[in-house]
């Protein structure tokens, strides 16, 4: 079944944060689709896609190296969008083909202002070559059987937002997400949700609503405001994932400890796990503090493991991997 935009709550995009383990993490919190962090075509076309049967995944791995560039399981293909970062239609679908078996939609990031997205033409770079946004979407949807998608921020003013989106819609992708604000914004600058709310009117298309969502109940609130399809959520998911739950949130630390379990379970690559540990802690402390400086000497998952008192389950896992007798490309490596 395709995927569908409408009514979901959404886990956003996130550099080193997005892997495997996190966005399992965020499913089992409610979340109903969930991207991954965005890969430059570039480095995908480095990939050789091969099946991990000792952890049971589809692993994109750098030729001639294990580093994985990307991993999915079957348990999560119905619902994670792969985001690519690319400003060329021929190789954003040359890299798509690699992996549009094994997700269920491709997103284009239009709405990254870093640096070294843009001063490759690609992320929010995009958002200023109309022409190219459509070679690029309209190759993609013509060329591929799943839903194509694509994120963008608001421009200078809400005419120009809504004029960019007008011609998106029209290449016939399945939805847009608009991150409610400007290249020059910093996150501290609040989400201008009534730009949302234009582009919202103006399509009829799914539009994805982002910014400034921190609590569960923010959810309807950017609904409410915007008039969106649905609702994305980054930084709120990336210091405690379990804001996908309609209960509320669970305490910081124990939604850490699972984190650590399921980047164990997963074999997630060690600066990815320490990178998402350090975000959870500056925001819920210090990294001044022990925790924080014990994370920085780990030199292995079996390290994390030792830190957050999960030995055993670690141990487990291990034990468990070594009656599969498949020799492990996408191995625990030291990183920082």
């Amino acid at each position: 079944m395709e995927l569908q935009y409408r009514g979901k709550h959404i886990l956003a995009p996130m550099v080193r944060v997005g892997t495997l383990p996190f966005r399992m993490l965020a499913a089992e919190y409610g979340a109903d689709i969930t991207y991954g962090e965005e890969i430059i075509d570039h480095r995908l076309l480095r990939c050789t896609r091969k099946i991990n049967k000792m952890l049971g995944t589809v692993d994109l791995v750098e030729k001639g190296t294990d580093s994985v560039v990307f991993r999915t399981c079957d348990e999560e293909k119905s619902r994670v969008v792969f985001q690519i970062g690319t400003s060329d239609a021929v190789r954003a679908l040359q890299a798509a083909n690699l992996v549009s078996s094994d997700i269920a939609a491709i997103d284009v990031n239009m709405g990254c202002p870093k640096s070294f997205s843009m001063s490759g033409g690609m992320g929010a770079a995009l958002l200023s070559k109309p022409d190219l946004i459509h070679d690029i979407l309209t190759t993609l949807k013509r060329n591929l059987n799943i839903p194509v998608t694509c994120k963008i921020r608001l421009l200078k003013t809400h005419h120009d937002t809504v004029e960019l989106a007008r011609r998106i819609e029209k290449t016939g992708v399945a939805a847009i997400a608009v991150h409610g604000r400007k290249i020059a914004d910093r996150p501290r600058d609040p989400a201008q949700w009534d730009g949302i709310a234009e582009v919202v009117s103006a399509l009829s298309i799914p539009v994805i609503a982002n910014g400034d969502v921190f609590e569960y109940s923010d959810f309807q609130r950017i609904k409410d405001a915007t008039g969106a399809s649905s609702v994305m959520v980054g930084r709120g998911a990336c210091w405690n994932p379990s804001v996908f739950r309609s209960e509320g949130k669970l305490f910081w630390e124990d939604v850490k400890r699972e984190y650590v379990k399921k980047s164990i379970e997963w074999d997630n690559d060690l600066k990815c796990t320490k990178h998402t540990l350090r975000e959870m802690i500056v925001h819920y402390s210090c990294l001044e503090f022990p925790e924080g400086k014990g994370i920085n000497c780990c030199c292995s998952l079996s390290d994390i493991a030792d830190m957050y008192g999960e030995r055993d389950f670690y141990t487990e896992v291990v034990a468990k991997r070594s009656q599969c007798r498949v020799h492990p490309f996408a191995g625990i490596n030291c990183g920082s």
